[in-house]
């Protein structure tokens, strides 16, 4: 993105072009993207150059995390005491497991809740009174996440608290200038479940860049030089001459 930058100042565009590094993109933190847009003009389009095999995402699934405790009473397990969180807390799990929301996106498919941290108990003859839980769910542009934190307290017994409502989903229209540029040239637009600093943007944004998605987040991440130069040469391509 850095070479596209100064293959495209070199001559004459018809609109100022930022180009922004920061950090903090894998935990959404208040010292990443978010710190730095008050201090420039709000941008008109944005591309986060996040791995797409340079395919348009014209939209990403939100995230929300969800903090749960399921209560009971406390008691020895030898005898018919107490009142076993855990099993409370199965009764709200296998509804998350479950349940499916209303409406389906067609570029990002259902909402997605997928509990993925648990923890309870003291030692092997205590009935615990206490289970906690986590879930992760990815929104789609349907909902927003405060509206899916209402339907879940309606369903669930356990005591939920959002850590965020701040990474919602987001979305750009398929007529975009640049969309439309990206297809003549044969990419196809599509839906990411994947989240990004789009979610912290509030105008129009694109995610697209050289790398494959499947290979984050695992064991000797890798690009190829062949990826970055096709890179190179599709975003001077899609960016040059671009009327907004």
């Amino acid at each position: 993105m850095l070479h596209s930058f100064f293959l495209l100042t070199q001559k004459p565009q018809d609109y100022n072009l930022i180009f922004l590094a920061s950090c903090e993109e894998e935990v959404s933190g208040k010292n990443g993207i978010e710190s730095v847009l008050p201090d420039i003009p709000k941008p008109n389009f944005a591309i986060v150059g996040e791995p797409t095999e340079m395919h348009p995402a014209i939209a990403e699934k939100g995230l929300m995390v969800l903090d749960c405790i399921a209560k009971g009473e406390s008691g020895h397990a030898a005898r018919n005491e107490g009142v076993n969180a855990i099993y409370k807390e199965i009764e709200d799990i296998e509804w998350f497991r479950t349940y499916r929301f209303l409406n389906e996106s067609e570029l990002l498919g259902p909402v997605k809740m997928t509990v993925t941290m648990i923890n309870a108990g003291t030692q092997h003859n205590v009935v615990p009174d206490s289970c906690s839980y986590v879930v992760d769910v990815r929104s789609n542009e349907l909902y927003s996440n405060k509206e899916i934190y209402e339907i879940v307290k309606k369903h669930v017994n356990s005591e939920v608290t959002p850590r965020s409502f701040r990474l919602n989903s987001s979305k750009i229209a398929l007529e975009n200038p640049f969309v439309q540029r990206a297809v003549t040239i044969g990419r196809k637009p599509y839906g990411s479940p994947t989240l990004s600093d789009q979610a912290l943007m509030n105008f129009p944004s694109v995610k697209m860049g050289p790398g494959d998605s499947a290979r984050s987040h695992t064991a000797d991440e890798y690009i190829e030089p062949d990826e970055i130069r096709e890179a190179i040469e599709f975003y001077y391509k899609l960016l040059n001459g671009l009327r907004i």
